[in-house]
């Protein structure tokens, strides 16, 4: 199911330095309470960050908060489901909804309130999926796209916090999971990518006042388990991924033309890793995995196109999450190591 054999089932705490330099750029903070990967993790609007589910074995409903002033973790409410490779969005009342996801497979769908700690359950979508994206979108509903039921989704519906009912919406002209969903700065939904027996170059763009997908300008690559960032000037920067092989390509989406240019390679190739864009517009790239888990970072500057090698992580990590702060510090909390399961986290400063 995943790409990693021998996974160790344990909590653990990989307190290893890679290199003296590492302590200047990256230190270690808090550890979590519980080992997890392919989990989510959400800035609240008090600056904690709120992870919750992933997988160590089984499925995890834990979750637990980070405070950035404090560097500490404490445990808060449990989901009422277990569930991994589901997704998390920040909706504009504060509340952080989760939904879908795998344990077995799951439709439900739940809100967390961080001034109660509690999980209440929400209206459950209309298709069961996993490995699904989400998008938050400027009239603060919440689209849900593609996934897999055990077979690839083309569905897409959406959430209204309001009413907490989804409805169904325009179908994707392609079925697809682990694939990337952008928010435009016009509003529109830029979904790229995924998998659907084969990996895919295929894009198209949701317009959330008509409720129709157009399909727009293909990558230069077919991609999986790749990330996207939308970048200051509006394009939106595709990186890494696999299609058989472990990518270091990373390309270019121009919303004005619909077209995909090729940009600088990262100086790794990865999947399964993490991008966090900085105020400085720039980009940061860490760990993933090019058949064993890394602690690997680079940096993307727009204004070059050229990605430049920073110090690494103290620790190898896949499937792990990263958190831009309200300081302007990155979080990077969990994930696999070539070690086993880690509940430990880091932080970057820039």
């Amino acid at each position: 199911m995943f790409p990693f054999g021998n996974i160790k089932p344990i909590f653990y705490e990989e307190l290893t330095y890679s290199d003296d330099t590492n302590f200047f750029a990256w230190s270690y903070t808090g550890s979590g309470n519980y080992g997890r990967y392919a989990h989510t993790a959400s800035v609240l609007t008090n600056g904690q960050v709120l992870v919750t589910g992933g997988l160590n074995v089984a499925a995890l409903n834990n979750a637990e908060l980070y405070d950035p002033l404090t560097g500490v973790w404490t445990t808060t409410g449990s989901m009422n489901y277990s569930r991994y490779r589901y997704t998390a969005s920040m909706l504009s009342n504060g509340n952080v909804l989760v939904a879908g996801g795998f344990n077995v497979a799951l439709n439900s769908a739940e809100l967390y309130n961080p001034s109660t700690g509690m999980w209440t359950i929400t209206g459950s979508m209309n298709s069961i999926r996993s490995d699904h994206a989400a998008s938050v979108l400027t009239n603060g509903k919440v689209l849900v796209t593609g996934g897999t039921s055990g077979i690839p989704l083309n569905h897409t519906e959406i959430y209204n916090p309001l009413t907490g009912v989804w409805t169904t919406t325009g179908s994707m002209n392609y079925a697809r999971y682990r694939h990337t969903a952008s928010m435009l700065s016009n509003g529109n939904v830029l979904v790229a990518g995924g998998y659907d027996g084969i990996a895919l170059n295929s894009a198209e763009l949701y317009n959330p006042s008509t409720g129709m997908w157009t399909v727009t300008g293909s990558m230069n690559y077919t991609r999986q388990y790749h990330t996207a960032s939308v970048l200051t000037n509006g394009k939106v920067l595709v990186t890494g991924g696999y299609n058989g092989v472990m990518l270091n390509s990373a390309e270019l989406y121009d919303p004005s033309t619909g077209v995909w240019t090729t940009t600088g390679s990262m100086n790794f190739t990865r999947y399964i890793h993490t991008a966090s864009m900085f105020t400085n517009g720039n980009v940061l790239v860490t760990g993933g995995s090019n058949g064993v888990p890394l602690n690997s970072a680079e940096l993307y500057d727009p204004s070059t196109g050229m990605w430049t090698t920073i110090a690494s992580m103290n620790s190898t990590r896949a499937f792990h999450t990263a958190s831009v702060l309200t300081s302007g510090k990155v979080l990077v909390t969990h994930g696999l190591s070539n070690l086993g399961v880690l509940n430990n986290s880091e932080l970057y400063q820039p």
